[in-house]
């Protein structure tokens, strides 16, 4: 069975297609107060240079709240700003290459995540070393282009029983799906728009965390 991380619990992602024209550090910070135990840096069309100035703030304020956070996709972003962690892709970097470069800029310590969209991706990000593994999506989503179809709460079971390294479920999830991923045996859980898109980001993730909290 996968271990478990209580930074990981309640992964909270920005999604500026969701965020209703809201900024990246307002939506962050209201994700922050709602009791997000991690927070990941998404910002796929935004220039790199942006992402370097908001991820430094992001940065600042999840090291005053004690918050685990994880650039998504560019590990020269994530050594850049000192992020905990990066978060790679299927079609990032390949993760070895990543752990090189991270050991190679003196952060042995840096986590880094793989999202995973099978049992054989899930089973490859393990043997290569990935810190913990996403895996989805497991509803329906339109976070992301080019959407991989929905994998199912029931293909939960067989990868949790196979890996050793936190599993973070994600794609999709809302308030509804929750009780629903802990019957399958999820500890951590990853959610996006239902908390991005709220008109009150804070009271979205202060309710869908405070459920989960209780069903862990």
């Amino acid at each position: 069975m996968p271990g478990f991380d209580p930074r990981l619990q309640c992964y909270a992602i920005t999604d500026q297609s969701s965020a209703l024209g809201r900024d990246d550090v307002l939506v962050a910070r209201a994700l922050l107060d709602g009791g997000s135990t991690c927070l990941q840096y998404r910002a796929k069309k935004t220039a790199i240079r942006e992402q370097y100035l908001v991820a430094g703030v992001l940065r600042k304020m999840t090291k005053e709240a004690g918050v685990l956070f994880i650039i998504n996709d560019r590990v020269d972003l994530a050594l850049a700003v000192d992020a905990d962690g990066v978060h790679l892709g299927q079609d990032d970097l390949p993760l070895p290459v990543a752990r090189a470069l991270a050991h190679s800029a003196g952060r042995s310590d840096l986590l880094i995540g793989k999202s995973t969209h099978s049992f054989e991706q899930a089973m490859t990000a393990q043997k290569e070393g990935a810190d913990y593994i996403g895996y989805g999506p497991l509803y329906a989503t339109q976070t992301k282009e080019n959407n991989v179809p929905p994998l199912g709460c029931a293909s939960l079971g067989p990868v949790l029983g196979a890996v050793s390294v936190p599993l973070v479920a994600i794609g999709g999830i809302k308030l509804g799906h929750l009780r629903e991923l802990k019957s399958k045996g999820a500890f951590h859980c990853a959610i996006v728009t239902a908390l991005t898109g709220a008109s009150d980001v804070q009271a979205a993730a202060a309710g869908h965390w405070r459920l989960w909290r209780s069903l862990c």
